[in-house]
């Protein structure tokens, strides 16, 4: 396989970087207060819609501009080697929506979630149905016209800041538990809705609780049928955001170079360890852009993510944890005095990439399952 750019993707490649050139925001990553930030992060969005550069591979009935996959790739690349804004998470609740959705339904939520007029959140996982997610208690009781929501979601990442929810609740208790979960799309302000944020060990609030007490859910905003929930979250877990489409190979090229900048400076490139150390993180990352090189190839031959995404996930995990495991090793006690905090913030932030969107023992799962191998 030939990965390199098309004519038409170079030239693509050469004016977006240009764009992006004059179009990042100065000094958005030094932004202290969280609020601030999310305000940018918005603006952000709105400003790569209009633009042309939002939902680019989406279907052009639906707001998109019909391309390849390959151009929202390398929209990801050039906006990591440039170090922008994050890119706006519409790709996995777009996807669900315009796949499950009544045409109603695409007219309503579609646009506003694809121009950062509304924006999103996921609650899927609870306090005991995290990576074992069949095992959600959220319950949505019919009562007329509407469905009544009570129970509680855990680590629901920006709840805080979201207009939307896509839900999963439990609306027949008597099904099979992986078959009486529906699909919801709920507003964040309606009455019964709480939403606490929870600072993780970084010291950001990047996720939060919501809580659901007798929430009124009108029936015309379940997405599919009822019992139609796990699919939905299937489809969506599939399309969630791996390490291509964070621009993740891109970052951390740039981290590496950060990490072997501090060996340089600590005198300790000579030491065989650190030598070893460092060519190990640059195949690790190699590694995980041939994968996701692959994987992009599968998507452009028209074959939708499937169970192979897993092992991108395992790979970024190990990589982008192990890179900032070096990072500490390197600073010794530097990052604990405060000379370093930005390291040690960043490190806290890896440690649970290895749970993002299922556990690394569930994606090993699914690769058991993909390879049939006995349970």
């Amino acid at each position: 396989m030939d990965y390199r750019d098309t004519p038409e993707e170079a030239e693509f490649r050469a004016s977006l970087r240009e764009w992006l050139a004059a179009a990042i925001p100065a000094g958005w990553d030094k932004i202290d207060d969280e609020e601030a930030a999310v305000r940018l992060r918005k603006e952000w969005h709105r400003t790569l819609y209009r633009a042309g550069y939002v939902g680019m591979s989406w279907p052009e009935e639906y707001g998109g501009r019909g391309l390849s996959p390959v151009y929202d790739a390398i929209l990801n690349e050039e906006c990591g080697n440039l170090n922008a804004p994050p890119l706006p998470s519409v790709g996995y609740i777009g996807r669900a929506v315009f796949t499950y959705a009544t045409e109603e339904q695409k007219r309503r939520f579609l646009p506003p979630l694809l121009s950062g007029e509304a924006s999103w959140c996921q609650g899927f996982s609870e306090p005991e149905a995290g990576s074992d997610l069949a095992s959600l208690r959220t319950t949505a009781r019919l009562d007329g016209d509407h469905y009544v929501v009570n129970g509680q979601k855990m680590w629901t990442s920006g709840g805080q800041y979201a207009d939307w929810c896509l839900l999963l609740a439990r609306t027949d208790p008597d099904a099979p538990k992986h078959k009486g979960i529906s699909a919801f799309l709920v507003s964040m302000t309606e009455p019964g809705v709480t939403c606490r944020p929870i600072v993780i060990a970084s010291g950001e609030a990047e996720t939060s609780e919501v809580f659901w007490d007798d929430v009124r859910i009108p029936v015309d905003q379940r997405l599919g049928a009822p019992g139609e929930g796990w699919r939905i979250a299937m489809t969506t877990v599939t399309y969630e955001r791996g390490p291509a489409d964070i621009g993740f190979i891109a970052n951390y090229r740039r981290t590496l170079r950060k990490v072997e900048a501090i060996a340089a400076e600590r005198g300790l490139l000579d030491r065989p360890e650190t030598r070893k150390a460092l060519a190990r993180a640059y195949v690790r990352g190699e590694v995980l852009r041939l994968n996701c090189m692959e994987q992009l190839s599968l998507r452009v031959s028209g074959r939708p993510p499937g169970p192979e995404g897993s092992v991108a996930k395992l790979l970024w995990a190990d990589a982008e944890q192990s890179l900032q495991h070096l990072a500490m090793d390197l600073l010794g006690a530097d990052e604990m005095t405060g000379v370093a905090a930005d390291w040690l913030s960043s490190y806290f932030t890896s440690r649970p990439v290895s749970v993002y969107g299922g556990s690394a023992q569930i994606q090993k799962n699914i690769i058991a399952r993909m390879l049939d191998m006995p349970r």
